[in-house]
C-alpha cells in the first residue's frame, strides 16, 4: 500500500473532456481493480459526466428578443424554459465584445517556466484568454502577457472578502479552532462562513479566564447593518472587523490578529501543459514513507516548490498505460484531493511527482495523536467530511477510487485532509493486490459485489468510506480486528458489519450503517453523504 502521494482534483471540467477520452461509468463491471476501463482500441469506454465543460466567463449566448404581434402587444416568441424557438431573429444579441475582465491576484506566484508570468498578490490583472480551466492568459499593469493559475486569482467584479487575510472561506468550526489555537494568541481571530448558508462567524482566540476560541454569528439588522453587539453596528463587515480591533464591544477581547496569510494552494501542474518533468529539476530530501510501490521521498522542484516524490519500483506498475493518464490526472484539482503535479517518465525508476502534505498519512495521524482526538468528535467528524467532499467530486466525474482507506488519505497542515491514490490500483501488476482473492487486497474494505464479483462501481467506495468513518472514529484501530480475510468475508456477506466505536455519536453511526447496506443501490452517494454529515456537524457544534 501507498502511504503518500496521488493526484487532487478540483471543480471544472472531467478528466474526459480534458483529454478529450471519457471515464468509464460507475456501474461498469470489471474483473480487475482498475479505476478506467479501456477498449481494444486502447481508448477509454464512454461515459458522459454532467455539467463539465470549462465555460468562459465572457460568454455571448444569443438571445431572442421579444416582437411585437400585428396588435401591438408583446408576442412571446420562446418555448418552454425560455429557450428561442428556432429561426427567431436575433437582432438584439448582446455584443460583449468591449467587455474587459479584470483578475485580482489573491496570493503570488512565482513564474518559473518560460510562458508563465508572475503574479503579485493584491494587483490587477486583464484577462485575455480564459478558455482553459485551470491556466489564463493574462496581461499586467506592464503589458506583459503570460500564463497564471486560475485558482489564484478572483474576479474583481466578484472579490468580496476574499481580500482581507482574516477571511478563510469555508473552513470548519473545528479547523478554525485548531488553527487560533497553534499560535496561542491573544485576540487572534478569523472569519468564515457559517454552517448557517449566506451567513458568516467571527472566531475568536481569548484567554479569559483560560485559554479557549470564542464563536460569534455575525449578524444584520432590519437597515442590513452588520452587528455582534446590538449597539455596534457598521454598513459592511470590514467596517465591523475594524471597529472590534479598537473596542472589545461586548467580545470576549479586542480583535488583534489573523494567525497567518492564507496557504497558497497548489496549482493544476507545476505550469502551463507541463506534466512530464525532468529529474535534475528535483532535489530530494528526506524519505517520508515506503511501500509495496517503492519509496517516497520529499522533494522541491527548482528549489522553490514542495513535493513528494514516490520512486516507482520497477515491475510494479503498468508504466505506460499510466504515464497516458498522467497527462490527464494533472488537470484534476479539488481542495480535497492530493495534487499530482507530473512525472519523470524517461528513466527508470518513474518517479510520481505531487503536492507534499506535511503530516502524513491519515491513519498514522490519527495514531499518532489518539489521546488529543479521541474526544474530540467535532474535528474527527470534519476529518470525514473533507475526505467526503473529495469523494463527491470523483463520484461526480465518475471516477473510482478502489482503494478507499485511511492510508490512502494524506493530511496537511490546519488538518486539512486529502484523498490520495485514487484510480492507482488500475495500474497495478501485482495479482494478490488486484484480485479479491489475493491476500494483498483490502478485504476488509470491501463490499459483497467486490467479494462476489470484482465489481467496482462509486457505491463499492461509499461501502469503503463507512470502514474509513470507522478508522477515523477509532483513531486507527485495524477493522474487524485480527479476523482472518476468510471470517470477514463470511461476516460481510451474513450482513454482520462492525459495531459503533466509543467516541462516536448515533447520528454519525447512523450514517455509516448507511455505507454498509448490503446493495450498492441501497448506500447514500457521496454528495448525500456530504450533505447528512455537515447537518449532523451543525447539531453537534450549534
Amino acid at each position: 500500500m501507498m502511504l503518500l502521494s496521488a493526484l487532487k482534483l478540483g471543480t471544472g471540467s472531467s478528466p474526459a473532456q480534458i483529454s478529450q477520452r471519457s471515464i468509464s461509468p460507475n456501474n461498469s463491471t470489471s474483473t480487475s481493480q482498475f479505476s478506467l476501463h479501456h477498449n481494444s482500441s486502447g481508448s477509454i469506454g464512454s461515459s458522459t459526466p454532467t455539467s463539465l465543460h470549462p465555460q468562459s466567463s465572457v460568454s455571448t449566448f444569443k438571445q431572442s428578443p421579444n416582437l411585437l404581434n400585428g396588435n401591438g402587444s408583446l408576442l412571446d416568441n420562446t418555448m418552454p424554459g425560455g429557450i428561442p424557438t428556432p429561426g427567431t431573429p436575433n437582432s438584439k444579441a448582446k455584443d460583449n465584445s468591449h467587455f474587459v475582465k479584470v483578475v485580482v491576484a489573491l496570493y503570488p506566484f512565482k513564474a518559473i517556466e518560460g510562458g508563465d508570468l508572475s503574479l503579485e498578490k493584491n494587483a490587477e490583472y486583464e484577462v485575455i484568454d480564459d478558455s482553459q480551466e485551470h491556466w489564463w492568459k493574462v496581461k499586467d499593469a506592464m503589458g506583459n502577457v503570460g500564463y497564471i493559475p486560475s485558482n489564484y486569482v478572483k474576479p474583481k467584479a466578484l472579490l468580496g472578502l476574499e481580500r482581507y487575510e482574516w477571511y478563510v472561506g469555508d473552513m470548519s468550526r473545528q479547523r478554525a479552532e485548531s488553527l487560533l489555537k497553534q499560535g496561542d494568541k491573544e485576540g487572534c481571530f478569523v472569519v468564515r462562513k457559517s454552517s448557517t448558508k449566506g451567513l458568516y462567524t467571527l472566531s475568536l482566540h481569548t484567554k479569559v479566564p483560560q485559554s479557549h476560541v470564542k464563536h460569534y454569528h455575525i449578524k444584520q439588522n432590519a437597515r442590513g447593518e452588520y452587528y455582534l453587539s446590538e449597539k455596534h453596528c457598521c454598513e459592511t463587515i470590514p467596517d465591523l472587523i475594524n471597529y472590534h480591533r479598537h473596542n472589545s464591544g461586548g467580545l470576549a477581547c479586542r480583535l488583534k490578529s489573523s494567525p497567518c496569510d492564507r496557504p497558497v494552494p497548489p496549482t493544476a501542474g507545476l505550469s502551463h501543459d507541463k506534466w512530464e518533468i525532468h529529474p535534475m529539476e528535483l532535489m530530494l530530501m528526506e524519505e517520508l514513507g515506503s511501500g509495496q510501490f517503492g519509496v517516497v521521498r520529499r522533494g522541491k522542484w527548482r528549489g522553490s516548490i514542495d513535493t513528494a516524490v514516490k520512486m516507482m519500483k520497477e515491475g510494479t506498475m503498468s508504466e505506460d498505460d499510466f504515464i497516458e493518464e498522467a497527462k490527464v490526472m494533472t488537470k484534476l484539482q479539488h481542495p480535497n484531493l492530493v495534487q499530482l503535479y507530473g512525472v519523470c517518465s524517461k528513466h527508470r525508476p518513474i518517479y510520481i511527482v505531487t503536492e507534499y502534505m506535511k503530516h502524513g498519512s491519515l491513519l498514522n495521524y490519527l495514531r499518532r495523536h489518539e489521546t488529543t482526538l479521541i474526544g474530540n468528535m467535532g474535528l474527527l467528524l470534519d476529518m470525514c467530511i473533507q475526505v467526503s467532499k473529495g469523494m463527491a467530486y470523483l463520484e461526480r466525474h465518475n471516477y473510482i477510487h478502489r482503494d478507499l482507506a485511511a492510508r490512502n488519505c494524506l493530511v496537511g497542515s490546519e488538518n486539512v485532509v486529502k484523498v490520495a491514490d485514487f484510480g492507482l490500483a488500475r495500474y497495478v501488476l501485482d495479482d494478490q493486490y488486484t484480485s479479491s482473492g489475493g491476500t494483498k487486497f483490502p478485504i476488509k474494505w470491501a463490499p459483497p459485489e467486490v467479494l462476489n464479483y470484482t465489481r467496482f462501481s462509486s457505491k463499492s467506495d461509499v461501502w469503503a468510506y463507512g470502514v474509513l468513518m470507522w478508522e477515523v472514529f477509532t483513531c486507527g484501530k485495524m477493522p474487524y480486528g485480527r479476523l482472518k480475510n476468510t471470517e470477514v468475508v463470511e461476516r460481510v456477506q451474513r450482513g454482520i458489519i462492525l459495531e459503533k466505536p466509543k467516541s462516536c455519536a448515533k447520528e454519525i453511526y447512523d450514517v455509516m450503517k448507511k455505507c454498509w447496506s448490503h446493495g450498492p443501490e441501497e448506500r447514500p452517494s457521496f454528495r448525500v453523504l456530504k450533505e447528512q454529515l455537515a447537518l449532523v456537524a451543525q447539531t453537534l457544534t450549534d
